[in-house]
């Protein structure tokens, strides 16, 4: 991320781009911290999801990195975090909708 905004002299534009690689992974933690009271099922899913985010990221950064030079250096470090967003979004959707609200509801 350092190196694909290297041409950019803006220390708050830095900034931001770097709150936004990292925030999926601050939701992720501050998930994993609340998650004590969610049921197992609920918990289960939030570590595979977070297992999901880390490699992807991985993935996606990696070959970035390792790849020859493109015009659209800083792409990658935009689609991941929005990409993961989406399927954070997405599969708290999932688990919540399943689970029952309250005893006397079934």
């Amino acid at each position: 991320m350092i190196h694909a905004g290297r041409h950019s002299n803006s220390l708050l534009l830095k900034v931001l781009f770097a709150a936004w690689v990292l925030a999926p992974f601050a939701a992720l933690i501050w998930a994993g911290v609340v998650s004590i009271r969610w049921p197992i099922a609920a918990r289960h899913t939030l570590w595979g999801l977070m297992l999901v985010v880390a490699a992807g990221s991985l993935a996606a950064y990696g070959h970035d990195v390792l790849s020859p030079p493109r015009s659209q250096a800083a792409a990658v470090f935009v689609m991941v975090p929005l990409v993961s967003w989406v399927v954070i979004a997405a599969l708290a959707l999932l688990v919540f909708r399943r689970r029952p609200r309250h005893a006397r509801d079934e």
